[in-house]
């Protein structure tokens, strides 16, 4: 069986509601414990790169991600990533015209609360990693968009083709 890198960095996906000071922060990812729990059948090999909030990530994580996309024997790769800057990363990973399937993808709601769609995101970013050709793509609810054409509507607060834009 064919492996899969998954890469985490963070995003909301992976912050907890912090009880004392009423913020979302990071404790630890819940990528692993997705995965396990939904029975996945794949051979994974993680690796957590850093557990930020996209808005806060720096030119030296992304660069981080690039050479973490370059470097993995896998050419089937799956980023979870925050969903403000998720468009900008996939934009950097894809100048390196990498022979690799990659798909990010993250959550608006945190897995740690109720109606969360991490889970459901995850599992169709594994599926997509498995079924797409060599590229770039975005990975949320359901849908994969190649990174170039799709952009976060905050107003309805998805993804969507630049053609609906």
């Amino acid at each position: 069986m064919e492996s899969i890198t998954l890469l985490i960095t963070g995003g909301t996906l992976d912050k907890k509601y912090n009880e004392r000071n009423g913020q979302l922060e990071f404790s630890k990812s819940h990528c692993k414990e997705i995965i396990e729990n939904n029975r996945a059948s794949l051979k994974i090999n993680y690796k957590e790169l850093m557990l930020v909030d996209s808005l806060d990530m720096t030119p030296e994580q992304r660069t981080e991600i690039v050479a973490s996309c370059i470097n993995a024997t896998d050419d089937k790769i799956v980023i979870t990533h925050g969903t403000d800057t998720m468009v900008i990363t996939a934009s950097e990973i894809a100048k390196q015209n990498l022979s690799k399937t990659i798909v990010l993808t993250g959550a608006m709601i945190p897995f740690s609360l109720k109606k969360s769609e991490a889970e459901f995101n995850i599992g169709t970013a594994l599926a997509f990693a498995q079924t797409l050709s060599v590229g770039v793509y975005i990975a949320m609810n359901g849908q994969f968009f190649k990174w170039d054409n799709v952009r976060k509507n905050l107003e309805l607060g998805k993804f969507e083709t630049l053609a609906n834009a």
